[in-house]
């Protein structure tokens, strides 16, 4: 139905990204894919301490302020908090998940051995007088197994292994409008940003762009739990400019149109981000064809407002596509993709100190 874009770049990319679970602390799978993929185009990407990969680039200045920009890696999920007798784990979020958000269905439970196991997420029975107007809690779910605990322990689940929705309800689909559809998927958070920054390094190298600063191109781990492999980044290489390329949540009240322009975050729980970054990201929109949205989150938080929280950057920004369902089978725009990546190679490629 949609001949024209299902060869889409981005969604190439994303689609590879979706085929590895990533639940924070087990990103291992995906920085892989990433890493291989930047040797592929030319580039020497690197794995820190952390688990970030990255990618430096020589600036046309090499004495100007080190510029990061990072999308990370990990996704929500589930972490297990007890295997029960009959061999179903009790489980809890990781990152912002809520049980409304999956519904029943076949997870990936990720543990030590070297396949990660399927199970079934379960809410239980529905045939009890309370079961229409029950609010459902992390107690009130499990994830059958159909194994014995000594099974899983010789299959490496315990508590702290990690599941995930499997790869084949994960999408992306397309639907609506042929001309510029919508693309649904379990989550873009944030393998859609990585993306981004993918395509962005390949347009460079193959159009032979340096960047003003010294810059570093960063996937890295555990945003989700509290941008950990982000401030570990930023406190050892000393970053003093971070920018994030994460997705632009649409919660009640926000000015967010799902019509193909990019989000640029202006404020959000931690910080205040840099409004001289927010101009020159703008300018760089318009000049690629597009525009921003610009937007204040009150219960959101990005890689870059946490950096910038614990002292690890002079000045931070964050934009991305702007998704609906946001922590869920989240749905954008397509041709924000594109839109997003243009404005990341105009920013790169004209960015200085004077503009």
């Amino acid at each position: 139905m949609y001949p024209k874009v299902t060869a889409h770049p981005a969604l190439e990319l994303f689609t590879e990204l979706l085929s590895a679970p990533s639940p924070s602390g087990r990103e291992e799978q995906v920085a892989k894919l990433i890493f291989e993929r930047l040797g592929r185009w030319g580039y020497t990407p690197e794995i820190d301490g952390a688990g970030n990969v990255l990618v430096r680039l020589d600036g046309r200045r090499p004495d100007a302020p080190l510029c990061c920009l990072a999308a990370h890696t990990d996704e929500i999920g589930m972490v297990v908090t007890r295997i029960e007798a009959d061999g179903s784990l009790r489980v809890a979020r990781s990152g912002g998940l809520y049980p409304c958000k999956l519904g029943e269905g076949p997870v990936e439970i990720v543990g030590d051995g070297e396949q990660a196991l399927v199970g079934v997420f379960s809410m239980g029975s529905t045939h009890s007088p309370q079961a229409g107007s029950k609010v459902v809690t992390w107690d009130d779910v499990r994830i059958l197994t159909g194994l014995t605990p000594a099974q899983l322990r010789a299959a490496g689940i315990r508590p702290g292994s990690s599941a995930v929705p499997v790869r084949q309800v994960r999408g992306p689909v397309l639907f609506g409008d042929q001309a510029d559809p919508l693309v649904g998927a379990w989550t873009f958070d944030d393998r859609m940003g990585c993306v981004a920054l993918m395509r962005m390094l390949k347009a460079i190298k193959e159009e032979g762009v340096r960047p003003y600063h010294p810059t570093i191109v960063a996937f890295t781990v555990h945003e989700e739990g509290g941008g950990h492999g982000a401030k570990a980044l930023a406190h050892s290489e000393r970053t003093q400019i971070f920018i994030s390329v994460d997705g632009c949540p649409m919660p009640p009240g926000v000015p967010l149109q799902l019509d193909g322009r990019p989000g640029v975050w202006s404020k959000d729980s931690l910080a205040h981000y840099d409004q001289r970054l927010v101009k020159v990201l703008c300018r760089a929109a318009e000049r690629a064809g597009t525009e921003l949205q610009p937007v204040v989150f009150d219960g959101a938080a990005s890689d870059a407002g946490m950096v910038y929280a614990s002292g690890g950057a002079h000045r931070v920004a964050c934009l991305g596509h702007v998704r609906e369902n946001s922590h869920g089978y989240e749905v954008a725009r397509l041709s924000v993709f594109d839109n997003l990546f243009k404005t990341l190679v105009q920013f790169i490629t004209d960015w200085d100190e004077s503009v």
